[in-house]
């Protein structure tokens, strides 16, 4: 199975970043494409979109200035599956993509995918006081994985700062 392809572009408002995809994603080549994960909901009640879009709309968020990638490109059935290996060298393209691409916020879908990315270990829901790149804010916002136990309300109100930051940034 093929990674998915990422949607980029220079100086979008909110980068997201996940885990990997998942064999879906990698099925349907779209970002967040397992009918169980709740990512394109999200964004609609957090109102980071005008609209609810479906998962084969990806890449026409980039006009709306959000873009999509992933810390590894390997589709595989769940995170666990990640070798240590993968992460290093995920972490390196990582870097090199938001040092290139210059977002405005990077926002990191799930905690340990910031983890994996910034080395450091018990971040906090929202903006991280020190970014790896300097320049660009580093969001850390809950999983949008059925398996994620927090209740949607509770992840919807953290996008909603996400989206709070956003309209911050967009008038820098």
């Amino acid at each position: 199975m093929k990674p998915i392809p990422d949607h980029l572009a220079y100086d979008l408002d909110i980068l997201f970043v996940g885990f990997n995809p998942s064999l879906k994603s990698g099925e349907l080549g779209h970002h967040y494409a397992n009918p169980h994960n709740r990512f394109w909901k999200i964004l609609d009640q957090a109102g980071i979109t005008p609209r609810l879009y479906h998962t084969t709309e990806d890449q026409d968020l980039l006009a709306l200035g959000l873009g999509f990638t992933n810390i590894v490109e390997r589709p595989t059935r769940n995170a666990a599956e990640i070798t240590k290996e993968e992460y290093r060298a995920g972490r390196e393209r990582l870097k090199a993509k938001i040092e290139k691409y210059r977002p405005k916020i990077v926002c990191f879908v799930g905690k340990g995918v910031y983890e994996e990315y910034s080395g450091v270990k018990g971040v906090p829901w929202g903006v991280q006081e020190t970014p790896v790149v300097p320049g660009v804010i580093e969001f850390v916002a809950p999983s949008s994985s059925g398996l994620v136990r927090m209740k949607i309300d509770e992840i919807v109100e953290i996008y909603r700062e996400l989206a709070r930051i956003r309209k911050g940034a967009e008038g820098t």
